[in-house]
């Protein structure tokens, strides 16, 4: 994998990504689509409004639906979700972590009970690089045990213990393997550590030491303290590989991701931009709107008219909320084009901000506005 930073602002990096699905100008935010579906957006729209070079689905997911059978007969990910650009897998490794009630954790791997009908399956570290194969990304993930916050130092270390022996056994595998769709796959390992920074700096000696294409901050979006996220996050961009993508998994809000793209992180995703999308809520440089607020009902503006989506000058506030109002799912859809687009665009005026070297006080400006409830 080729990976180069082309400028620098203080800890902050604009750099460029090669897959065979195109070049992903870093920083970059992946626009999650778990069920190789970005909830409520067609690929046409995603392709012509958002433009993301990179999306984001879930190992977990995909293999109990659709199958490992079909995405085979199909092709991969890509053929099958009529997606062109690049993809990445998670491992579900975050599974571990959200389904502690339907799951068993060995040395060897994780039964899971499905959360569709109760059946169990065997995850490895083997596996799940087989699996993430047979999906095709074009960046997969190796499969860790994300642990919960809070936990205690002890429990930390063993998580850390156990994420390290199967990530040396899931480079082994990829390495014995061959991508099945004649172009290439990357693999990234994940750091943890919980909260604890001797921890986080063992993880990222060991996995440097296996060896990767790239790393991944995992498991500080689990609920610790915003500032410790930050901290932490700092802390791992300070010592791993200047040579190599960093993904901070699971975040964020936009002064989330200002923040971590401000130590140094390239990669990031998170569900908000749709989530909040399907609640009403919409993103823009001068603070986050409620559609469905009274106010708009008779607001015949632009959607956001400085946005840059086809959907910000199409619609007005009225129609949108009365859309919400009637329950129809264009309302939503509207929205979550709307937001990821804002991400996107979000993330690349911040590497047009660090190409210029004033990153740092452009962010310190947006800051003020982005948080606001207009």
């Amino acid at each position: 994998m080729r990976f180069v930073v082309e400028a620098r602002d203080g800890g902050a990096r604009a750099g460029t990504l090669e897959t065979d699905h195109g070049l992903v100008s870093t920083p970059v935010f992946m626009p999650v689509g778990t069920q190789a579906t970005v909830k409520a957006v067609p690929v046409s729209d995603l392709e012509r409004q958002v433009a993301p070079p990179i999306i984001l689905a879930n190992t977990y997911h995909v293999y109990l639906r659709p199958g490992m059978e079909v995405l085979q007969k199909a092709g991969g990910i890509h053929r099958f979700m009529a997606w062109k650009r690049a993809v990445l897998t998670d491992s579900g490794g975050y599974q571990v972590y959200s389904l502690a009630a339907q799951r068993k954790i060995t040395d060897e791997g994780v039964i899971f009970a499905s959360h569709i009908d109760g059946s169990k399956h065997l995850f490895t570290p083997e596996n799940v690089v087989d699996k993430q194969r047979a999906i095709g990304s074009d960046i997969q993930m190796t499969f860790d045990e994300c642990p919960p916050y809070p936990c205690d130092y002890d429990y930390a270390k063993k998580s850390l213990a156990l994420t390290h022996r199967w990530a040396a056994r899931a480079r082994e595998r990829f390495l014995s393997t061959e991508a099945p769709y004649g172009y290439g796959q990357f693999q990234f390992g994940i750091i943890q550590g919980s909260v604890y920074e001797d921890l986080r700096a063992e993880s990222i000696r060991a996995l440097v030491e296996i060896g990767f294409e790239g790393y991944a901050i995992g498991g500080l979006a689990v609920g610790e303290p915003v500032e410790k996220m930050y901290e932490l996050t700092d802390f791992c961009c300070g010592l791993l590989p200047q040579e190599r993508p960093r993904y901070l998994m699971g975040v964020g809000t936009p002064e989330n991701i200002l923040e971590s793209i401000a130590r140094g992180v390239d990669m990031m995703d998170c569900v908000l931009p749709s989530r909040n999308a399907r609640h009403g809520l919409y993103y823009t440089f001068e603070g986050v709107r409620n559609a469905k607020n009274a106010k708009y009902a008779d607001d015949f503006s632009p959607l956001d008219p400085d946005g840059d989506a086809e959907v910000d000058r199409l619609y007005s506030k009225a129609y949108v909320r009365h859309l919400f109002a009637a329950q129809e799912w264009l309302g939503p859809h509207i929205l979550t084009v709307h937001n990821l687009a804002f991400f996107r665009r979000l993330v690349q005026t911040a590497r047009e901000r660090i190409t210029q070297g004033t990153f740092h006080p452009w962010k310190k400006e947006v800051l003020t506005k982005l948080n606001r409830r207009l």
